[in-house]
């Protein structure tokens, strides 16, 4: 399933699989009449269709494409991140067209990874390099900068003292704490001078969390974090990393479809962090973080994603109906009172499976008569629970 950001109802059909076979051909072919923009993100999801004479239509129709469309598209702050990832590591693309994505904020650092290996250009390689705030973003392209032949001194130049400034060890994490201090991002700055980077989390993994850092020390109630607590937060070995990065990101597959390379590579970064930094940064991360820790395998590291003061009910809401979080989540839930009044978050609570039964029985009197019923005939919750919603709803019909 491909992942598009188009409001056109005939793209999003097209794109996740639901249009008929003979609309996606059309598709492919460049026959059905769509928007140049959405031509192009429906050609490049299709190309990459598991069936032939789709994937090879689109790439011909792609391949058929005038240059100026693609120049516009590679210009503009509106085409889809696959689009540019496209353009940037289209070989037949003119140089413009290249130039254009590797400026164009919204093409991944993936994609411009891939180019900065390819090319043969020596200046293509100085205007990547020029943008240090990708390269210390994601320090791969620095690594394909100077493992690039074709580099210009002055590529190789921009690329060493970026490498030397943000990433050499001796420069120390309270240096650039001080330096995201300066940037007006205290936030980061506490987390980067607290991380553990004597283990697994190097420095380039901490920077690139810290950018996703958005609650300072003075705003946590730390007060749910009993000490005893801590000792659920014991060293995990690299097995049990790979095993969480793993379950998160087929969690993510089964919930949402395909899961960007981008997204994966955050995943990973963030899995492969001590429990303590992790529970860190659910307490203090954003949305994109939050998303990502509260399917954490450890409970303390899932719990601090709702006690996290920038958490929104529309959040709460998806996380009491998601049925790979932990049940004690799904009970602290049921419990903060502010939540509570929520019917849409106490409805999803009792018909999530992974709701503790009594969690689900002391809730089900709040629940309005027809869903109760519906409840009671629902068998993806506990028999007891739908027997207890049977009887309330029978009693309150007078049966």
């Amino acid at each position: 399933m491909s992942i598009t950001t188009s409001t056109n109802p005939a793209v999003r059909t097209i794109l996740d699989g639901t249009a008929p076979h003979h609309a996606r051909l059309a598709a492919a072919t460049g026959l059905l009449p769509l928007p140049q923009a959405d031509l192009l993100e429906v050609l490049v999801g299709l190309r990459q269709s598991h069936e032939p004479e789709i994937a090879e239509a689109a790439a011909e129709t792609l391949n058929s494409q005038d240059m100026e469309d693609l120049l516009a598209a590679a210009k503009s702050d509106e085409t889809p991140t696959a689009v540019l990832d496209y353009l940037a590591t289209l070989s037949r693309a003119t140089r413009e067209i290249h130039e254009a994505a590797i400026l164009n904020s919204r093409t991944s650092d993936e994609a411009v990874t891939s180019l900065a290996s390819t090319t043969s250009d020596g200046a293509m390689l100085e205007m990547i390099a020029i943008n240090q705030q990708r390269l210390v973003r994601s320090p791969e392209i620095i690594d394909a900068i100077l493992a690039n032949p074709a580099r210009s001194a002055e590529a190789e130049r921009r690329a060493r003292e970026t490498k030397k400034e943000f990433f050499e060890k001796e420069r120390g994490a309270q240096q650039i704490a001080q330096e995201l201090r300066a940037r007006g991002k205290s936030a980061a700055a506490e987390f980067f001078e607290s991380a553990d980077l004597t283990g697994g989390l190097s420095v380039e993994d901490a920077w690139l969390i810290a950018e996703h850092i958005e609650v300072s020390d003075a705003e946590l109630d730390t007060s749910w974090l009993p000490s005893e607590r801590y000792d659920e937060l014991s060293a995990e070995t690299p097995e049990e990393h790979a095993a969480n990065f793993k379950r998160i990101v087929e969690y993510e597959r089964i919930e949402m479809g395909e899961v960007p390379a981008e997204r994966v590579s955050l995943i990973k970064r963030i899995m492969f962090m001590n429990a303590k930094d992790r529970m860190k940064l659910a307490m203090k991360g954003d949305r994109e973080a939050r998303s990502i820790l509260i399917r954490d395998s450890n409970r303390v590291v899932a719990t601090g994603v709702i006690k996290n003061p920038r958490i929104t009910d529309q959040e709460v809401e998806n996380i009491a109906a998601m049925r790979t979080v932990a049940d004690e989540v799904l009970r602290l839930i049921a419990m903060n009172r502010a939540w509570a009044r929520s019917y849409t978050i106490i409805h999803n609570l009792v018909r999530n499976p992974r709701t503790p039964l009594p969690t689900v029985i002391s809730t089900l009197p709040r629940i309005r008569t027809k869903d109760l019923k519906h409840l009671s005939q629902n068998r993806n919750v506990s028999e007891a629970a739908r027997r207890q919603a049977l009887r309330l709803s029978s009693a309150r019909s007078g049966q």
